[in-house]
């Protein structure tokens, strides 16, 4: 420690004696041929010895920028580059601290007559991409995509890998147009590195279909595209990583890609028990499970990506294997297609305390329970896309998964009532074997006709769910009081649930006035039907098995859900300006039919009008509004309108009620994004208000004696919901290789709920301030220092006295540090403190959570020899508080506690001439 703090206090003296100067350059830029100003031309600064970009601005709307920065060269190469236009050098010496360089007039690219200077600038900002050159920006030589876009303007990715450019989300990566390893991100940024990319573009999020004809895509999400060196399109790369750890903690993964021009075959494999996906490769920032576009569902299984690896609360081991492919077949047909197998066993103990609060008392539920369960799936994946000449496209995309599971469940549960005496008391045991197959495919054919953007579409889809239970189930339930009763099961179910999804679509878009204005027709049909068969058995004592019917706990339903829905609308796309209006009118059947009970049959019609309306205004490249309105209406659940009485629970009744009304949702959202290129600072705000009418909601009556409770549906008006949030950033170049970067961010939400309790109506109101700060210092190739602080204030109002009024005060503040000093070394800290002074007594209200790392380059980079520490002090939780209009619940349950781990990562490549890395260390000074 001491000779690393003796590093530091070198390289600090360093600075201070180094000459470096601070600059400003100004001007203005217009065009040649008619005096115009030229707005989003790239105007940067490159070093003349090594070529490596200083800093660079975008103009502004009247052809204006500015340029600030320091260096220690004397000179530096000045340039100019718009699309359309010839680039503009100039050297300019850096002698004074203010330059202005009056009007630079720009010269269109066809004067062959003047020299034409090459030089690729940092960043390009065409009407709808925005285009980084990778090698303006300087990154560790074996850095990665994620590492290298943390570096550009405007995008920021978080400690969970999400991304985000300009305020809006990335939801897909893409790699020369196409996608990498199936549609997760991060397996993306984590393992191709920064030295296979030439260029990073970042457009709308659009489908196959919207891209070949011409469509506005989603204006809410983003899609980068990676485009690999030319040269890097050909040759083997990939890493392998194994680590072994305290309390017989391990991880292994693995990744090769085949490149060979359009054909590209990737394998990984993986396995874990530290609740990881398994494509860590020995890095902090997935090593703990914590990996973006990562999903926990309460049977102990994850997503990633939209697959299911394993995982999620407790303690889980899973492994993971799978293949992509992806080819061009003749001229006109490209091809991908992928596997994924995936295995899990996941072991939870959870504790929970509920306070339930009714008009005029409340009781209180104590319950531990037990979770073990394993599952084993398989997926596949196949996507063609032909394109029979440049006005007609077909699409195909079948899938089919399988997946078997296996869990053992036990609980214990107590209620009492206000004075705190025992009114009933519950076991439960249960062991559930599930198989569950799917098929899909989705087809899509789509003409476009003339050049002036018309098109006719037809899309089919098709949906195949079955999946088959066996259930064990053996309970015991005691009712204390005048009403005493003694519950007993001991079942087996059999349950066989199939589905069967059919949609098409028919879609017309005519222009009137060619590529800007447009009439749209749409017509959907879709048809879904659900056979749910669930018949339970008690046990025989004079048989010794599972053959007594029990009809009052089985159910046999035949749902049927058709829908047919018309769609107008218009579309303009102009230059600044692009709105979009549809108006549908849904006509829908909702049908039930339950064969063992006849007289529960259910069968509604329901005609709702549907609209949207979308407005997207652009003020410049580096600034926009945009606006939506939406008018949705969902019907009710089949299980809600059936008046079936459903007992499966002993302490908790369930009555539908066949009376029910669709409720009809009107959806508001706006907001503005804009980045500075010129100051480095992006503020991002939206705003958001939900209206929902004839909601429908549980009305819940509790036994004021036994406590049982009884629930049926009703529709209820007044439910709404606001919020607003914004976020601002600011880069503040301390010099060429210190940057500080501020983050500020809050978010305010406001919602009102109407319900019931015992009968009694009532409204609740929920208020939540969530602001949150963060400094990150960064000292390239140094280190890096970045704290922040999040506080969450949340106040609970209900109309009626019954209901106490209640706030709750969370805090959360962290730091994480890395340091790459030794050369090769790299040391990172992970440190968090939690505080939540409401958590009940019993419960852990604060802790602090420490994860580190040390990590050391071997080979040139190749290997990395790293040793983890999870839960460095030992004191991880997961204890939480949840608060709702009518119960406030305290729960804890196991969480991966610490260990140390030694791993060993090697990566290989042989791209390119020699799959090596070009870039070379960042100069500190002449």
């Amino acid at each position: 420690m001491k000779k690393l703090l003796l590093v530091f206090a070198l390289l600090f003296a360093l600075y201070s004696f180094a000459q470096e100067k601070s600059f400003e350059i100004t001007g203005t830029l217009i065009s040649e041929d008619n005096s115009a100003p030229i707005e989003s031309a790239t105007v940067y600064l490159e070093r003349l010895k090594d070529s490596t970009v200083v800093s660079y601005t975008i103009s502004d709307k009247d052809g204006k920028f500015k340029i600030e920065s320091s260096t220690y060269d004397k000179s530096l190469n000045f340039y100019i580059s718009y699309i359309g236009y010839k680039t503009y050098l100039k050297k300019i010496a850096i002698d004074r601290e203010k330059i202005e360089l009056s009007t630079i007039k720009m010269q269109l690219d066809n004067l062959l007559d003047e020299v034409l200077v090459k030089s690729t600038a940092p960043i390009t900002i065409k009407k709808d991409t925005l285009e980084f050159n990778v090698k303006s920006f300087k990154t560790k030589k074996d850095a990665n995509v994620e590492d290298l876009l943390k570096q550009l303007p405007g995008v920021e990715v978080d400690e969970e890998g999400n991304i985000t450019v300009n305020g809006k989300p990335v939801n897909k990566i893409l790699v020369n147009g196409k996608p990498f390893f199936g549609n997760d991100p991060t397996i993306t940024t984590k393992n191709l590195t920064k030295d296979l990319i030439e260029k990073i573009q970042v457009v709308d999020t659009k489908t196959k279909s919207e891209a070949f004809t011409g469509e506005e895509g989603d204006k809410e999400n983003k899609t980068i595209n990676l485009t690999i060196k030319e040269e890097n399109n050909k040759g083997v790369f990939g890493r392998v990583s194994a680590g072994a750890g305290t309390d017989e903690r391990y991880e292994f993964a693995g990744m090769v890609n085949f490149f060979d021009n359009d054909r590209r075959v990737s394998v990984l494999a993986g396995g874990n028990n530290t609740n990881s996906p398994g494509f860590s490769f020995g890095e902090i920032s997935k090593m703990f499970g914590r990996g973006g576009g990562v999903s926990f569902n309460s049977n102990g299984s994850f997503a990633l990506g939209g697959r299911s690896f394993g995982g999620g609360s407790g303690i889980t081991t899973s492994q993971n294997a799978g293949m992509n492919y992806a080819d061009v077949i003749g001229d006109n047909t490209d091809i991908s297609a992928d596997y994924f197998y995936a295995s899990s066993n996941s072991e939870d103990q959870s504790s929970l305390q509920r306070e339930t609060i009714l008009a005029d008392s409340r009781f209180f539920t104590n319950s531990t329970s037990t979770t073990d369960s394993d599952t084993e799936s398989h997926s596949t994946n196949l996507e063609f896309e032909i394109e029979t000449d440049s006005t007609f496209q077909i699409s195909i995309q079948p899938s089919f998964s399988y997946s078997k599971s296996r869990t053992q469940f036990s609980s214990n549960e107590e209620t009492l009532n206000e004075a705190m005496v025992l009114t009933n008391v519950s076991e439960v045991n249960s062991n559930v074997e599930s198989f569950a197959k799917r098929f899909s495919n989705q087809l899509s054919a789509t003409k476009r006709f003339g050049n002036k953007g018309g098109f006719v579409r037809v899309e089919l889809e098709t949906d195949v769910n079955q999946r088959e239970s066996d259930d064990f189930l053996n309970s015991d339930t005691e009712v204390f009081g005048s009403n005493a009763e003694i519950i007993d099961r001991n079942q087996f179910t059999d349950g066989d649930n199939n589905s069967y999804g059919l949609s098409t679509e028919f879609t017309y878009r005519m222009p009137i006035i060619a590529k800007k204005f447009f009439l749209n027709f749409e017509y959907e049909y879709a048809r879904d039907k659900d056979n749910n068969t669930e018949s339970t058995f008690d046990f025989n004592d004079n048989t010794q098995d599972f053959s007594n019917f029990n009809s009052d706990l089985s159910t046999d339903f035949q749902y049927l859900d058709v829908q047919s829905i018309p769609t107008f609308g218009l579309t303009y796309r102009g230059e600044k300006l692009s709105t979009r209006v549809n108006l549908a009118y849904n006509m829908r059947t909702l049908k039930n039919e339950d064969l063992l009970r006849p007289q529960f049959n259910v069968e509604r019609k329901f005609e709702n009008m549907q609209a949207n309306a979308r407005i997207n205004y652009r003020f410049s490249p580096k600034a926009s509004l945009y606006a939506n309105y939406r008018l949705g209406n969902n019907p009710p659940g089949l299980r809600q309108l059936q008046a079936f009485t459903d007992v499966s629970n002993p302490l908790r009744t369930v009555i539908g009620n066949p009376n029910l009304e669709p409720s009809n949702q009107h959806s508001f959202y706006a907001g503005y994004n804009g980045f500075d290129w010129q100051k480095r600072t992006g503020f991002y705000a939206n705003a958001d208000v939900n209206i929902i009418n004839n909601q429908v909601i549980s009305k819940t009556v509790v036994d004021p004696e036994t406590l049982k409770r009884t629930t049926t549906y009703e529709n209820v008006d007044g439910n709404y919901n606001y919020g607003f949030s914004a976020n601002y950033t600011k880069d503040i170049k301390l010099d060429t290789l210190r940057t500080l970067k501020l983050r500020l961010t809050g978010r305010y939400n406001f919602s009102e709920r109407i319900n019931f309790n015992n009968e009694i109506k009532y409204a609740s109101q929920v208020r939540t301030i969530s602001p949150r700060i963060g400094v990150d210092f960064i000292w390239t190739k140094v280190m890096e220092f970045k704290p922040y602080y999040q506080l969450q204030l949340t106040t609970n109002a209900y109309d009626i006295a019954a209901f106490e009024d209640r706030e709750f005060t969370s805090h959360s503040a962290g730091l994480r540090t890395a340091t790459f000093l030794p050369k090769n070394l790299e040391w990172r800290n992970d440190i968090n403190f939690n505080y939540n002074p409401n958590v009940a007594d019993g419960f852990q209200k604060s802790a602090w959570f420490w994860n580190a790392t040390l990590a050391y380059s071997l080979f040139n980079e190749k290997a990395i020899i790293t040793l983890k520490v999870y839960d460095l002090l030992n004191q991880n939780t997961n204890a939480r508080r949840i608060a709702t209009q009518d119960y406030i619940e305290d729960r804890q349950s196991t969480v991966l506690r610490q260990y140390f781990m030694l791993s060993l990562s090697y990566k290989f490549n042989s791209l390119g001439s020699k799959g090596n890395t070009s870039d070379g260390d960042i100069i500190f000074f002449d």
